[in-house]
């Protein structure tokens, strides 16, 4: 058994396709195809279910795949090691990222940390190191997934209470208000309640999603079962659904007070903020690019905080 297999095995497998697991390692389909068949042969038994829609994985290709994982994950550590000994740091980041956190330059109030700047600044100062920024369609919970099962180095993600074997690195939180239509009968308010909204339609992120937890928790606490038929996996869609008057939502404040189509109101009875953090697998030690990197992050997340913190016209001071 070869690296070489076990990286096109679980490439495929996480792909869920012989092609586009041929392209994720930049190899002819025909080649990954065949030495897969090697190693199933090598095995004696298949490792993959081939249907015309995909593949999927049989029981012995379920057992291997946590293990083929661990085997990469450490003939990365140990080529990071030489590496170090070598001079300069090498290799790759897997990251997992949050679609509406540190992208936006016209919602610079709403970062926690500014991910892009964090990376290029990075990238100057270490240039063999390369990253593979990744989001998932469960935002958060595919995130804390992906770094249980070592698909992931390190991951943003928006909660407070990761599961077991899991450590969160925290960055910050962020308050979290009420958001209507222009036109809608709250839009006029100082401040609401989570009572004023029991009988709301909302537009709300997918189940999974960091924000959505924390919404569903604190109505739940208010005994407030609410009504959600919209769904939208980004910031940019939920607002657009209530601008024209779908529903309403939750969102930052930062980055939306000037949209003229909508109230952004403060929610006076529920401090609701969205803890942000980054994600790393607890008790298996990061290799160097990755712990370096989640370094730079926090010291980047450090200074927005104490810039947020500074009087108009002071600029916060730099490590």
């Amino acid at each position: 058994m070869e690296l070489r297999q076990l990286e096109y095995f679980v490439a495929v497998a996480e792909e869920g396709g012989f092609t586009r697991g041929a392209r994720r390692v930049r190899v002819a389909q025909s080649a990954v195809s065949a030495t897969i068949q090697k190693l199933e042969r090598e095995l004696g038994l298949p490792l993959f279910v081939r249907e015309a829609a995909g593949v999927t994985l049989t029981d012995a290709g379920t057992a291997l795949l946590p293990e083929a994982r661990g085997l990469l994950s450490a003939e990365r550590r140990a080529r990071d090691t030489v590496d170090q000994v070598r001079g300069g740091l090498r290799g790759t980041v897997r990251i997992g990222t949050l679609t509406s956190i540190g992208v936006r330059p016209a919602s610079r109030g709403l970062l926690i940390v500014d991910l892009p700047l964090v990376l290029g600044r990075f990238h100057v100062t270490h240039p063999l190191v390369t990253f593979q920024l990744r989001t998932s369609r469960r935002g958060t919970a595919g995130h804390l997934e992906a770094i249980l099962a070592d698909e992931l180095d390190l991951a943003m993600v928006g909660t407070s209470n990761p599961p077991d074997g899991v450590a969160l690195h925290h960055l910050g939180a962020i308050p979290w208000c009420f958001v209507c239509p222009r036109r809608h009968r709250l839009a006029d308010a100082t401040s609401v309640s989570l009572a004023d909204l029991a009988d709301e339609t909302f537009v709300d992120f997918p189940p999974g999603w960091g924000n959505r937890t924390m919404t569903d928790r604190a109505f739940a606490a208010a005994g407030i079962v609410r009504n959600i038929p919209f769904e939208a996996a980004d910031q940019e869609t939920a607002l657009g659904l209530v601008r024209n008057g779908l529903g309403v939502t939750l969102a930052p404040r930062a980055g939306n007070e000037d949209d003229e189509g909508i109230s952004v109101i403060d929610i006076a009875d529920a401090g609701i903020s969205l803890p942000i953090a980054m994600a790393t697998a607890a008790g298996r030690d990061l290799a160097a690019a990755p712990a370096a990197l989640l370094a730079g992050i926090l010291r980047a997340a450090s200074r927005q905080q104490a810039a947020q913190r500074q009087p108009d016209g002071q600029p916060a001071g730099r490590d």
